[in-house]
């Protein structure tokens, strides 16, 4: 799960982390509002939006102006005026991709005195299975365009979760990070209260882009990015009520609702499996086969005839999506259930597209027979790879 800046920010303040003062708004009059609190003189005007590269993003219609989605400036007035021109407006970043996104509310934030632009990131590695930290002296810049050009401005510190963050890993950073002096303090203190966060959260990625130096010395996260683990949230029913589902995929919001683990791709295949490692693999087929698959999507081991409708109805509701692969393995999940949730939602929605099917397992032949009945023009496979071969034939010849 994801979460805005302002909202990051309010999680990090909780652990001592030093933030600027900002307020969040949904109207103009509620930015001009929070900047009278501020005080100022120097404002800066942020549309939060899920999506990182706001600063450099554009706005899809012209009377949002062309000067990116974080704005600085000098009065309450521009405050106004710029909040009015983001609010209600769609923003096209790089991360957004170009549909982009509707900013439905802003953050208006303290202007800065930014001497030093740095990066900063902790992260799950699974493989070193620790925490890792990940630093660079390039802040305010693409962190993908710094690996790709400039690997060896990058410093990466491992910290074991089973010992915890100690003064020398962030003294570490700090060095690497050319900080010095009582900056070095004050980065150790804000290191080990972002691992304290990040593992008493169940994050699974923190992002500060830029941590800045002022001309104060001071070292201050000027944005955050937080994400959470899903899986990890029913410990969490605080950071629950930061959920945005207007920043969701409206699939994925729909899949959640029914507890489907589903996440949309861009291919035009769509897939509905059993288990995590078995859809895997039935994308990795799909690709090698030559075709492209439109999702992944596990309607899990206890899945029920109403959950697999619901899984085929969302499929179906991508317009990517031109043919589906059925690939089921019956150990918990039985085929003669899959066999029905599919016919149901092929009767329901108007099945157009090509559909294969492979069964294998518990009530295997129940199910082939429900299918064979059923009337609908529904491609049998008899193994994986014959499944994966017929679904990328018949959408060729479809279109």
């Amino acid at each position: 799960m994801n979460i805005h800046e302002y909202q990051a920010k309010q999680v990090l303040a909780k652990y001592g982390v030093p933030v600027l003062k900002g307020g969040v708004a949904y109207t103009p009059e509620e930015a001009a509002k929070a900047a009278q609190e501020l005080g100022g003189p120097v404002f800066v005007v942020k549309s939060q939006i899920h999506a990182g590269g706001r600063g450099k993003g554009t706005f899809k219609e012209a009377a949002a102006g062309d000067k990116g989605g974080v704005r600085v400036v000098k009065s309450v007035e521009e405050v106004m005026e710029n909040a009015k021109q983001m609010l209600g407006h769609t923003l096209v970043t790089h991360q957004s991709g170009p549909e982009g996104k509707q900013v439905k509310r802003v953050y208006i934030e303290d202007g800065c005195d930014i001497k030093r632009e740095l990066y900063l990131s902790l992260l799950v590695d699974r493989s070193t299975s620790s925490v890792t930290v990940m630093a660079s002296t390039e802040g305010g810049m693409d962190i993908e365009e710094v690996a790709a050009e400039t690997p060896e401005k990058l410093f990466f510190q491992s910290i074991d979760p089973a010992t915890g963050v100690s003064g020398f890993h962030c003294r570490n950073v700090a060095f690497a990070l050319g900080l010095e002096g009582k900056q070095v303090g004050a980065f150790v203190k804000l290191m080990t209260a972002l691992y304290t966060c990040f593992v008493d959260t169940d994050c699974s990625m923190l992002e500060i882009n830029p941590l800045v130096v002022t001309g104060e010395g001071a070292v201050i996260p000027l944005d955050c990015k937080m994400n959470f683990d899903s899986n990890a949230l029913y410990r969490h029913p605080d950071l629950m009520e930061y959920r945005d589902e207007d920043e969701e995929d409206p699939m994925e919001l729909e899949a959640s609702k029914h507890d489907l683990n589903y996440i949309k791709l861009d291919g035009a295949i769509g897939c509905m499996v059993n288990g995590a490692g078995l859809a895997m693999a039935t994308m990795d087929i799909i690709k090698l086969k030559g075709g492209s698959p439109a999702n992944f999507l596990d309607v899990g081991g206890g899945a029920t005839k109403e959950r697999v409708t619901a899984a085929f109805k969302i499929i179906l509701s991508d317009p990517n999506v031109e043919g589906i692969l059925v690939n089921i393995f019956g150990g918990i999940m039985r085929c003669d259930v899959i066999a029905e949730g599919v016919i149901a939602a092929a009767k329901e929605v108007s099945l157009n597209v090509p559909l294969v099917v492979r069964l294998e397992g518990t009530n295997v032949e129940l199910g082939k027979k429900i299918m064979a009945e059923s009337g609908l023009p529904i491609i049998a496979a008899d193994n994986l790879a014959d499944a994966a071969e017929k679904v990328v034939k018949a959408v060729k010849e479809a279109s």
